[in-house]
């Protein structure tokens, strides 16, 4: 144990001595994940606190077009800007000043009134309710809305634009028909002959009654994701000590004495599990108390602090033991910094700290299983999320345990072998 004691002391001071390195493991993991949730912020927000200025040309000038209008304000969705030249409109959208623009068509209301009374009588004539009138050689030719889009905006931008406009044409045509129909039966226009409530309404429930599941938001979000890459970046300054160490002869010193090589890495074990739960509490600090006076939402950590430990904890052995073998194998700074540095990168990108898993494509999602980051990133979620109990977070932990000790099995394998040889 005293060995063990003095190792680890010994890396404390090389690593308290490493200004640059101590900046890459607390300093800027802070600044990351306060820089990215303040970027995503607006993306978890309400609507009604994210409004996008849009600009709605009007060439109707009519009753739909108005409704139109009205129901784009009512969806707290957008901000209606009025443009009277489609031309006009186009370029501003091109422009990137706006990123979308609504074009009415001529007529629109005109025309969508004779359709749907040809259509009326044409229905109410096969029932013998009236005679069929010879409508039918009028030929009303199709309007088209055009949507013009800044060419950055992104697809899933689009197709929810798209899809909001389409449902509220549709509902603008039903209550059209319903009202023509009234009126070829002669009914008043305030009766209620026809009811053009929605019928089928959505309710959003949470799968598990029993406990209570927090609204996800941007903070929720990040912190877990950006903490556990934080984490896992920890491999840089530990690889890099341990090429160093090797580059200086302090190894082949260590050799020479009665210390085993998994002691020398027990020390190093316990000085960067130390750092990582540092590395932990700060961004839970930064949460509850920093981020409410940025004006983002505040974590709520209450009841769930020593789950999150636990987890905090194996993410941390997950990512000593990939150092400890990085560091073991390489042979020069120039092999371990971009290499981890890299490796990184991606565990984070097919983990699912950058992109949810949920979209990517089926075997991204086959692979992002094998990322150490994955276990962490789904037990953190379920912590923060889904407020589940140690029970239902035991197989990611023990996932994260035993890659910790495959990785430092390898390390010890490999140094012995290299060594005898």
């Amino acid at each position: 144990m005293h060995k063990l004691w003095v190792s680890a002391k010994k890396e404390f001071w090389l690593l308290s001595r490493d200004l640059g390195g101590l900046a890459v493991l607390f300093l800027m993991p802070l600044l990351l994940v306060v820089t990215i949730t303040l970027i995503q912020d607006n993306t978890f927000k309400t609507i009604q606190e994210n409004k996008i200025p849009v600009l709605l040309v009007d060439l109707d000038q009519g009753e739909v077009s108005d409704q139109v209008g009205d129901n784009l304000k009512e969806s707290r969705l957008f901000e209606i800007i009025r443009e009277e030249s489609e031309e006009q409109a186009q370029n501003l959208v091109q422009k990137g000043e706006y990123q979308l623009a609504i074009i009415l068509p001529k007529n629109l209301t005109r025309d969508l009134h004779l359709k749907i009374d040809q259509n009326v009588s044409g229905i109410l004539a096969q029932f013998g309710v009236e005679e069929l009138q010879n409508q039918s050689e009028v030929k009303i030719e199709k309007k088209e809305i055009r949507l013009y889009f800044d060419p950055a905006t992104q697809q899933s931008f689009k197709s929810s634009v798209r899809n909001n406009i389409d449902k509220m044409i549709s509902q603008i045509e039903s209550k059209s028909i319903y009202r023509a129909f009234q009126e070829e039966l002669g009914e008043d226009e305030n009766s209620s002959i026809f009811d053009t409530e929605s019928f089928i309404s959505f309710t959003e429930i949470v799968p598990n009654a029993k406990k209570k599941a927090s609204i996800p938001n941007s903070t929720q979000h990040n912190i877990p994701a950006w903490t556990l890459f934080a984490i896992f970046f920890i491999i840089l300054p530990l690889s890099i000590n341990m090429v160093h160490e090797k580059n200086q002869g302090t190894f082949i010193r260590l050799r020479t004495q009665p210390i085993p090589y998994a002691t020398v890495l027990g020390g190093k074990a316990f000085v960067f599990l130390v750092v990582s739960l540092v590395q932990f509490i700060l961004m839970l600090l930064l949460g509850v108390y920093l981020f409410p006076l940025m004006g983002l939402p505040k974590l709520e950590v209450a009841g769930r602090i020593p789950l999150l430990m636990i987890v905090a904890f194996f993410a941390g052995l997950a990512a000593i033991g990939l150092g400890l073998l990085l560091g073991t194998v390489a042979k020069s700074q120039e092999q371990s910094a971009p290499f981890g540095a890299t490796f990184v990168v991606i565990l984070a990108a097919i983990g699912g700290v950058w992109v949810p898993v949920f979209a990517m494509p089926h075997f991204m999602q086959l692979l992002s299983k094998l990322s150490p980051m994955n276990w962490g990133l789904n037990a953190f979620y379920d912590v923060f999320l889904r407020n589940v109990g140690f029970g239902e977070i035991l197989p990611e932990i023990f996932a994260l345990f035993l890659f910790f000790i495959a990785t430092t099995v390898v390390a010890i394998i490999y140094n012995e072998r290299k060594n005898a040889v």
